[in-house]
């Protein structure tokens, strides 16, 4: 038992939670409007599932658009599966929700940001998030910085373009 209520690690919970909830959502309804998503994660995540060349060409971590063609958008518990269009070549991804660093719709200047919380994990597996930490466990809007800037490519998309 913990002598402390971990915020940090539920406000990650409830923001994961959150992203569930449009992506199943998104699944059964299509995307709205002018709605689109950067997705970056992390591609050392052990549950990460991507074709090895992705792999290779960004291992640490990777930006996805998520707007005009997708397909096989799966959601579970623990997170999602989608089949995205690079250079005309369909990849399968598997992204767990642990994996999430960014999570943004630029349309309605919406973001949210994880932090890495395996850097405290405690005896019990549980994570601690220190207080810069909880600060960072915030919604965030998309003109924010984000810690490390995603490479440019055609298929990875800078989220540069998009701040004011």
């Amino acid at each position: 038992m913990s002598d402390s209520i971990d915020y940090g690690h539920l406000m990650h919970n409830a923001m994961r939670g959150l992203i569930k909830t449009v992506l199943e959502d998104v699944r059964d309804n299509g995307l709205p409007g002018e709605h689109h998503f950067f997705i970056t994660f992390d591609t050392t995540h052990p549950d990460v599932a991507i074709a090895d060349w992705l792999r290779e060409r960004y291992p640490s971590e990777m930006t996805v658009v998520v707007q005009h063609w997708f397909d096989n958008l799966d959601i579970r518990d623990d997170g999602f599966s989608i089949t995205l269009n690079f250079g005309d070549a369909p990849e399968p991804l598997n992204i767990p929700f642990d994996a999430l660093r960014t999570f943004v719709d630029p349309s309605v200047e919406f973001g949210l940001r994880f932090e890495a919380e395996d850097d405290d994990e405690d005896e019990h597996g549980l994570h601690s998030v220190d207080s810069d930490a909880r600060e960072e466990a915030q919604p965030v809007t998309s003109t924010q910085e984000p810690k490390e800037k995603p490479k440019k490519d055609a298929d990875v998309v800078s989220l540069d373009s998009f701040r004011k």
